[in-house]
């Protein structure tokens, strides 16, 4: 029988309403959540470990760095299967997508949450609990990377993100469907991922990236706000395939010119940046600025990377490698 680690680290799955305010916070301890998840030890023998209490807000990509290395020491272990960290679902996928870019190893790592905390009818935390650990102990999940196992889907960590706010199947990979679901206790894989580069051994976190979403007739303004406070990177949502309004290209030009990494992402849901279109503000004028592309990462994930590029190197050559590796030839 295989052995799995549960990490606790707050979220809905944690929480209950408290009848003085009447609204959710954390209460729920890991063994009372455990004794929910009934009949498991007939699958794996459960070892629980507690993180955290956090909500997901409350989530910093410093403790995302903290996370992952618990998660690696955890993984040393030979008695240790696979890993199961509890989540909450406002930063879920963030924090999977930083797992997912900073830990190397074949062992299974899902991440859970829930939609509904344990005060209300139909709380999910347990089954999605059981459905990580359905997950986890199959040894097709061996070299997938990190998982998000929730409504009995499995998706990968580098396509999936919260598409409601209250929905229980929030967790969608819109573009490209989930990996697999979990049906009758078995995990069962539909298709496979695309494989990517880790940034590893990261020692001390470059956190002062920022997050532009584009709308009609923007400017400079907070551009300029990011370079002028320090920011060592910026990520902008761009419209369409990838553009941006003319306003902007001065605070582009700026940011290039003091070879500060600028990542364009697109603020639609599904599709990929490009550089189709030649116009003033268009994606074949970023990148001839010297913009990088994320191509079909939304502007949290691509955040994410960069920090963690950042991270690892202030070389501009690498960071535009670590992103467009292979894309253009």
């Amino acid at each position: 029988m295989k052995k799995i680690a549960i990490i606790f680290n707050g979220g809905t799955i944690s929480m209950k309403v408290d009848p003085r305010i009447n609204a959710a916070i954390p209460a729920l301890s890991s063994e009372e959540i455990m004794s929910m998840v009934t009949n498991i030890e007939k699958y794996a023998e459960i070892e629980t470990f507690n993180f955290s209490t956090l909500p997901g807000p409350h989530v910093s990509p410093k403790i995302m760095l903290k996370l992952s290395n618990y998660i690696k020491d955890i993984l040393k272990r030979e008695d240790i299967d696979g890993v199961i960290v509890t989540h909450g679902t406002d930063t879920l996928e963030e924090t999977a997508f930083f797992l997912e870019l900073n830990i190397k190893s074949v062992k299974p790592i899902i991440v859970v949450g829930a939609m509904r905390n344990g005060s209300e009818l139909g709380y999910d935390g347990p089954s999605n609990l059981s459905a990580g650990i359905c997950t986890a102990i199959s040894e097709e999940s061996k070299g997938k990377g990190v998982l998000v196992v929730m409504n009995n889907e499995v998706n990968a960590a580098t396509e999936v993100t919260k598409t409601n706010t209250l929905s229980l199947n929030t967790f969608k990979s819109s573009e490209f469907g989930p990996l697999g679901i979990v049906d009758n206790d078995e995990v069962i894989y539909y298709r496979e991922k695309k494989t990517h580069d880790h940034i590893l051994d990261i020692e001390k976190l470059e956190s002062r990236v920022g997050l532009i979403k584009c709308v009609a007739g923007m400017g400079s303004d907070i551009i300029n706000f990011y370079i002028d406070s320090g920011y060592k990177g910026i990520v902008i949502e761009a419209m369409g395939r990838g553009n941006v309004p003319p306003d902007m290209l001065d605070g582009i030009k700026r940011a290039a010119d003091k070879k500060i990494p600028l990542i364009i992402v697109s603020r639609c849901p599904t599709g990929r940046v490009l550089d189709t279109y030649g116009y003033l503000g268009a994606g074949r004028m970023l990148r001839e600025l010297g913009a990088i592309f994320g191509f079909n990462l939304p502007g949290q994930k691509a955040r994410i990377k960069l920090i963690l590029a950042l991270s690892m190197t202030k070389d501009i050559n690498i960071i535009k490698n670590i992103f467009e590796k292979d894309r253009f030839k």
